[in-house]
């Protein structure tokens, strides 16, 4: 017995869909599963299967046409079966060119005239403006890189369509609108190194075990800049701010043991000693050096072995016991112009440190606006060993040290 299907509603919204291509014409055998027709609708263009078996009698729309939803678009069954009854009055609801009608000289006859060339203009734009064409029409331009606006529609109401992005051919003074070679998508895949895995495992676990909050001031470092400057001129030693804000951080903890744990299900561990972890970027990731009894050393040792650090771990020379065993973490991104972030802390710390970059920006000083220099620091805590006052104290101290470095060296 033969079936008919009918126009599908493809998604909650479709009134009608628009036959994008046939797969199969009259007379193919057709088996449940192949894919029958490409339908437009007004989300996608989407592939529709057939879910009978047998030959294909009839087609009820033509590529490029549109049908409401539920409309007869085929009809499948046994070859030689007599459908007549099922798609007796069914009319494709376009055409591709609409029969000329003889017209009489009668009163009150309607007459169907021939539909009259579409100019560009009238083509161009619906009562809203919008050119008038289909969405598959619209991918293919897109992907032909065609001006729609130069494209004369032979559907309804001079819509584009499909047939028409497929025949049009630029004339010789569209040589700007030629289309462009076509750009192909392309990835590549690098599997999982050792480090990449631990970064994943250790940050993931950070993050999702200690109840992160963050703190964030706003310093000003002319004071900073000077100190460098003179400290450079004098010991003929090229400190970093990152060496001298490493040595205030380091004070600051010594005054802040509480900032300085670590948290035990039992117990929460303070370190009166500072073992300073400072990230540092590398091919595959990072890696945290530590900077052992960092309180204790003064500037020029901290440069030594920041220094040091970081050279070795681009060449993946560091040891590991000069990874491990850090009380807090530095990170510091200012070199590449951010001015501001938050760490996930490096555990089993209770909080780290991200150092924004050295800003030049109107401050108020002394009641009057002038050009200063600012640096933005982001402290994030682990709640259940640091609670807000104590973080919040501990940067106070830390501001301290920054904007009056001279105390750094007493």
């Amino acid at each position: 017995m033969a079936e008919v299907i009918n126009m599908p509603r493809l998604s909650d919204t479709m009134e009608e869909g628009t036959l994008a291509k046939w797969f199969k014409k009259v007379g193919d055998d057709v088996k449940e599963g192949e894919i029958l027709a490409e339908i437009e609708t007004d989300k996608a263009t989407m592939e529709f299967e057939s879910f009978h078996d047998g030959v294909l009698l009839h087609i009820g729309i033509d590529e490029g046409s549109t049908a409401p939803v539920d409309s007869i678009i085929a009809v499948i069954g046994s070859k030689g079966e007599d459908i007549s009854s099922l798609i007796k009055g069914d009319s494709k609801p376009e055409v591709k060119e609409e029969p000329k009608v003889e017209v009489k000289e009668e009163p009150k006859v309607e007459v169907k005239e021939e539909p009259k060339p579409i100019t560009q203009d009238q083509q161009k734009s619906d009562s809203n403006g919008r050119i008038l064409i289909s969405p598959l029409a619209k991918k293919l331009a897109s992907e032909k890189e065609i001006d729609i606006s130069l494209i004369k529609g032979t559907g309804d109401n001079g819509r584009i369509i499909k047939r028409d992005i497929d025949s049009y051919k630029p004339s010789n003074y569209s040589h700007f609108t030629q289309p462009k070679p076509h750009v192909k998508e392309s990835s590549y895949e690098i599997p999982n190194n050792t480090m990449r895995k631990a970064i994943a495992k250790r940050l993931s676990d950070s993050k999702f075990s200690a109840p992160h909050y963050y703190l964030n001031i706003e310093l000003e470092m002319d004071n900073m800049i000077s100190f460098r400057q003179q400290f450079i001129n004098t010991q003929n030693i090229k400190i970093s701010f990152n060496d001298i804000i490493a040595k205030a951080v380091a004070l600051s903890l010594a005054n802040h043991p509480k900032v300085n744990s670590r948290w035990y299900d039992d117990k929460i561990l303070f370190s009166e000693h500072v073992h300073l972890g400072v990230a540092v970027a590398v091919e595959d990731g990072l890696v945290v050096p530590v900077v052992k009894f960092a309180n204790s050393k003064d500037l020029s040792e901290i440069n030594s072995e920041i220094k040091d650090f970081a050279e070795r771990a681009k060449n993946k020379k560091l040891n590991p016991s000069e990874i491990e065993g850090s009380t807090f973490t530095i990170s510091n991104l200012g070199m590449f112009g951010i001015e501001s972030f938050t760490s996930i802390i490096n555990q089993p710390n209770s909080a780290i440190l991200s150092i924004g970059a050295i800003i030049q920006k109107p401050i108020v000083k002394n009641s009057e606006i002038v050009v200063g220099n600012t640096m933005k620091l982001t402290l994030a805590c682990d709640h259940r060993t640091v609670d807000g006052a104590t973080g919040s104290l501990f940067l106070k101290t830390l501001k301290d040290y920054i904007e009056n470095p001279v105390s750094i060296l007493i």
